[in-house]
């Protein structure tokens, strides 16, 4: 693993886990949809993150839960570049969750220091747009299929072979298109077109994409899998996901990406101090 990753004007130590909160300016994403769908909501929103200690936003302006339609470039960049905009002097990353060429880049000429892609850069337009970009983070993210059918009985041969063999393609292709392989990190995209016993499978040997060298974000907050756990509907699985994300954390993810993000710092504060000890300030 190395010990630093570059993320536009950040460069961040990989030593402790990095917390990134969701700031979803959408009417209808799975979990928060509607709740900061105008501009100043999601901007409250997002300086609430930042206050709690998030250190990279991720600005989504279309929703890919299971079943979603896409929006159109000015839909998505009239909700997004707002954000950006209003956030980019508050001293923390942006990161933009987008697979769209156009929106990439205006949004990094905005200002924003990191695209994620859900389809994994698999646009030839979007490697080039972040390979003329000379320091924007990227995040390489597996799906199977796409949003609005990616749920209807997916398949792998073996999931954690599937997931890492096509991760490590992607993250090639980006290199060779000259981005430097210290700005890409990796998302196994747990619920992007995966069972929730393919999910676990991925959880469980997520060491196996930590062995690629590249760091591993991981985005398992409030999701189905938790539900199908837990039976608690999405409101109520914070226990499930607080403790998703430490089984992570425990096998060497860099990287989360979190709707809750006081709750995550607590719970990663009192994992440190069980395993590194604590020391009283």
């Amino acid at each position: 693993m190395p010990d630093q990753w570059q993320c536009g004007r950040f460069e961040f130590s990989l030593g402790r886990p990095i917390l990134m909160g969701v700031v979803n300016v959408t009417p209808d994403s799975f979990s928060d949809g509607g709740q900061h769908a105008t501009a100043d909501e999601a901007i409250a929103h997002a300086r609430l993150l930042v206050g709690e200690g998030a250190q990279i936003l991720d600005i989504g302006g279309e929703s890919t839960r299971p079943g979603s339609e896409s929006v159109d470039v000015d839909l998505e960049l009239a909700r997004v570049l707002p954000i950006v905009e209003a956030m980019r002097d508050a001293g923390i990353a942006l990161s933009v969750d987008t697979c769209k060429p156009q929106v990439m880049r205006a949004v990094l000429d905005a200002g924003a220091d990191m695209i994620n892609d859900i389809t994994g850069f698999t646009d030839e337009q979007s490697r080039d747009v972040v390979a003329r970009h000379a320091t924007c983070g990227v995040c390489v993210m597996h799906m199977q299929g796409k949003p609005r059918t990616m749920q209807v009985a997916p398949h792998y041969d073996d999931v954690v072979v599937d997931v890492r063999t096509e991760l490590l393609r992607r993250a090639a292709a980006l290199q060779a298109c000259g981005v430097a392989r210290g700005r890409i990190t990796v998302d196994p995209g747990f619920g992007f077109g995966k069972t929730a016993q393919q999910n676990y499978a991925l959880l469980h040997n997520i060491d196996r994409l930590v062995d690629t060298g590249y760091p591993v974000l991981i985005g398992l907050s409030r999701k189905s899998m938790i539900g199908a756990v837990t039976g608690r509907p999405v409101g109520e699985r914070l226990a499930g996901s607080l403790a998703a994300a430490l089984a992570g954390i425990a096998k060497g993810v860099a990287i989360l990406r979190v709707h809750d993000v006081a709750q995550t710092r607590d719970a990663l504060a009192v994992w440190r101090a069980a395993n590194e000890g604590f020391e009283a300030n």
